[in-house]
């Protein structure tokens, strides 16, 4: 099967062409540093093809959940470096998702208390946002509030400040020994928020016009190419969903324009997070096909995929890679699993967010599970 044949990405040479997405977690520790006992999550998991991490966000105003982990400080590249040890030491391979969600935050989680910023200043219709509500640390558990705090529109002056954060995040992910990075587009987070038209209204050179809407994101793409070369960069996007309020009037046409940008400005991938819940709607064949057309590097898909749903989607060429997300947090050794047949442990949703082991690192691996 050739969802468990080798793949060369960039530089690296893939043993498969299964992908851990980005998955958040809410467990790193006081100063949002990843821990220990993240760097033997990411390392159980290191028979993927490729890791990608949860998405770490670039700046403090950049986080909309609580404890979840940066990559600006010090502290957290030293925290970083012990998770892609690991992963290193375990054979795998792991890129570093930046992140900044914009108006998906709470005042709470902001400095000072700020008012979350945006492309615009428009709340998205219930939006939720995970806060602790203890103050006690990730063991505590993690709380979920409705967003009440107005989001302010980003003044033009300000925006160049944010993509040089996100220039130095990708510095500071090279430095704690990231493979890679990638651009965390999609889901209604901040670059989402400046592409979608109905969460765009700006009428400035970053707004109205497509060419408009998809600057910010090209702006922030060829700083981070400046810092990483263009092979080691990845753009994830959510093209036909609207999550957290990210709506584009006409989405086809959008985003066949971003991955045609993506492809001129030569990134490395284009990962494609495809809605998975449940009676979800179904991308359409002909907009993956003319994804292929339009965008000549590698794509990767994520998004409720079987094996079978896999195996159509690399044989007809729609994708290169394929994303597995919840079945890696309960099956560490999910590619042997896949590869064999054997059955899959159940995750146990109420340790997806925050926690400590549990749901975490405790989930055994085929030879355990037959032992035990």
């Amino acid at each position: 099967m050739k969802l468990f044949t080798p793949y060369r990405l960039g530089a690296l040479q893939l043993p498969n062409r299964i992908v851990m997405p980005p998955m958040t977690r809410s467990r790193a520790a006081e100063g949002n540093v990843a821990t220990a006992q993240a760097a033997t999550y990411y390392a159980q998991r290191a028979s993927a093809g490729l890791i990608v991490s949860e998405g770490t966000q670039i700046s403090p105003q950049g986080q909309g959940y609580a404890w979840t982990p940066g990559i600006h400080s010090p502290e957290q590249v030293a925290g970083w470096r012990q998770v892609t040890d690991a992963v290193h030491a375990a054979g795998g391979r792991i890129y570093a998702q930046l992140w900044h969600v914009g108006r998906v935050s709470h005042v709470a989680l902001q400095p000072g208390n700020a008012a979350p910023v945006s492309s615009s200043a428009l709340v998205a219709e219930g939006v939720k946002v995970f806060v602790d509500p203890t103050g006690a640390g990730p063991t505590a558990g993690v709380g979920e509030m409705l967003q009440h705090s107005a989001p302010r529109a980003l003044r033009e002056d300000e925006i160049p400040g944010i993509v040089a954060d996100y220039a130095q995040a990708t510095r500071n992910a090279l430095a704690a020994g990231f493979d890679g990075v990638e651009l965390h587009g999609a889901n209604g987070y901040l670059i989402n928020q400046f592409i979608d038209s109905q969460a765009n209204q700006r009428t400035d050179g970053y707004g109205g016009p497509l060419q408009n809407r998809l600057r910010f994101l090209r702006e922030v793409v060829q700083a981070v190419v400046a810092v990483a070369g263009a092979e080691r960069v990845g753009v994830r996007l959510a093209p036909l969903t609207t999550l957290q309020g990210a709506v584009d009037d006409t989405p086809q046409a959008t985003y066949l324009a971003a991955a045609h940008l993506l492809g001129q400005l030569g990134v490395g991938y284009l990962h494609i997070a495809e809605a998975d819940w449940e009676d979800a709607p179904v991308m359409p064949v002909a907009f993956k096909e003319a994804l292929r057309l339009v965008y000549p590097g590698t794509l990767i898909y994520a998004g409720k995929y079987s094996v079978e749903r896999a195996e159509e989607a690399l044989a007809k060429g729609w994708a290169d890679l394929i994303g597995f997300g919840r079945p890696f947090i309960a099956n560490p050794d999910l590619p042997e699993r896949l590869r064999s047949g054997a059955a899959l442990n159940a995750p146990d949703r109420a340790t997806y967010f925050g926690g400590g082991a549990a749901g975490y690192t405790d989930y055994p691996a085929l030879e355990a599970a037959a032992l035990a």
